[in-house]
C-alpha cells in the first residue's frame, strides 16, 4: 500500500509540473508539509508562481482551496469568520470565513499588520476557530500555505516569532534561470492559461482518503535515539551561535523530526537517517532564527549559519 501511495505522490509532482516550471524543490516541500500535517511559508518576489503552485497542488489532490489576499486593512474576522445579524431569523449567526477549507492560501501574509496575522494562530496550531464562546473544528486535512514577499520590499511587516514557529517549512522560490524562464514563456505562447488548469492537462491523482493513509504511514516511520539526538544537537547549536539572537525552540526540533519522517517515507525508508535530518534542516530552521543586529549589518545570512552548524555538529554513524 505504501509503495502505491508513494507512486501516486510522485505522479502529483509530475502533474504539478505541467503548470509550474522549475520549482521541483518547492513542490516536494509542499507534499512533505501535507504528509507531516504542517504549514508552509513560501517566500519569493512577485511572479515566481507561488500562488499557482498552491492552486495546482490542491487541484491534483482534490482538496478545497480558498485564497485570502492579505492587505493592510484586512481584519481578523475576514479570515476566521464573524457573527452577523440575520434578519430572517432575527438573531445572530456565525458566518464562516475562508479559513474553513483544506488549503488556505494566505497571499502576501506579511502585507497585513500583526493583529490580523495572529488571527491564524489558533487555526494553525489547534485546527479550530473560537468564536462567540464556541469552538468550531476546521476541515481535515488543513494546511496554511502563506506566501510572503522578501522583508526588504516596501509595505511589508515582520511576522511575529510565535507565528513563524507554527510554519513547518519555509521554502524560498528564487527567480528562474534563463532556460526555465524560456520554457515558461514558450508555454504561454502556446496558449497556456494558469486560470484553467484542466485545459493545461493537470489531472487529479489522489484524494483526501489516500492522503490520510499516507499521513498514517509517515507517522509509523521510526527514528533511532542517535538520530533524535542529532536533531537535538543541531537545534541547540543554533542557540549558542554568536550570530543568533533567538535559536530554534523545542517546537522546531519536533518539526525537524516530523519533516524528516515524511521525507524518509517518500524515499522508501522505514526509519529516519542523518541524511534526512540534514536535508530538512534548512527549510525547517531558517525561519525560526533571529539574527543579532551586528550580524545583519555584516550581511550574514541565516542559511549560511545553518550550513556552518551542519558542518560542525557531529553526525552519528
Amino acid at each position: 500500500m505504501s509503495v502505491e501511495l508513494r507512486q501516486q505522490l510522485e505522479r502529483v509532482r509530475t502533474e504539478v509540473g505541467k503548470a509550474v516550471v522549475g520549482q521541483d524543490g518547492a513542490v516536494t516541500g509542499m507534499i512533505i508539509a501535507l504528509l507531516a500535517r504542517g504549514h508552509v511559508l513560501l517566500e519569493g518576489v512577485p511572479g515566481v508562481a507561488k500562488t499557482l503552485l498552491v492552486r495546482t497542488l490542491s487541484h491534483t489532490l482534490q482538496l478545497d482551496t480558498k485564497r485570502v489576499q492579505f492587505t493592510p486593512d484586512l481584519m481578523p474576522g475576514d479570515v476566521t469568520g464573524s457573527v452577523v445579524y440575520e434578519p430572517s431569523s432575527a438573531g445572530f449567526v456565525f458566518r464562516e470565513g475562508p479559513v474553513f477549507t483544506n488549503i488556505l492560501l494566505a497571499d502576501e501574509i506579511n502585507r497585513t499588520p500583526p493583529k490580523t496575522q495572529s488571527a491564524l494562530l489558533e487555526a494553525m496550531e489547534e485546527r479550530q476557530v473560537s468564536v462567540d464562546g464556541r469552538t468550531l473544528p476546521l476541515p481535515t486535512p488543513f494546511m496554511v500555505a502563506a506566501t510572503m514577499n522578501p522583508i526588504e520590499y516596501e509595505g511589508t511587516y515582520t511576522l511575529p516569532e510565535a507565528q513563524l514557529d507554527r510554519f513547518l517549512l519555509k521554502l524560498v522560490l528564487d527567480l528562474p534561470p534563463r532556460d526555465t524562464e524560456f520554457e515558461v514563456l514558450r508555454r504561454h505562447a502556446r496558449g497556456f492559461d494558469p486560470r484553467n488548469l484542466d485545459a493545461a492537462g493537470v489531472t487529479a491523482v489522489l484524494g483526501p482518503a489516500e492522503l490520510a493513509a499516507a499521513q498514517k504511514a509517515v507517522s509509523a516511520v521510526g527514528a533511532s535515539d542517535d538520530v533524535i539526538g542529532y536533531a537535538v544537537d543541531l537545534a541547540r547549536a543554533t542557540r549558542s551561535s554568536p550570530s543568533v539572537k533567538l535559536g530554534v525552540s523545542p517546537r522546531g526540533t519536533t518539526a525537524l523530526l516530523a519533516a524528516s519522517k515524511a521525507w524518509a517515507w517518500l524515499q522508501g525508508f522505514e526509519s529516519v537517517t542523518p541524511d534526512h535530518i540534514q536535508e530538512m534542516a534548512l527549510p525547517v530552521f531558517r525561519h525560526r532564527l533571529a539574527l543579532r543586529p551586528e550580524a545583519e549589518l555584516e550581511g550574514v545570512s541565516v542559511d549560511a549559519i545553518l550550513r556552518s552548524i551542519l558542518a560542525q555538529v557531529r553526525v552519528p554513524i
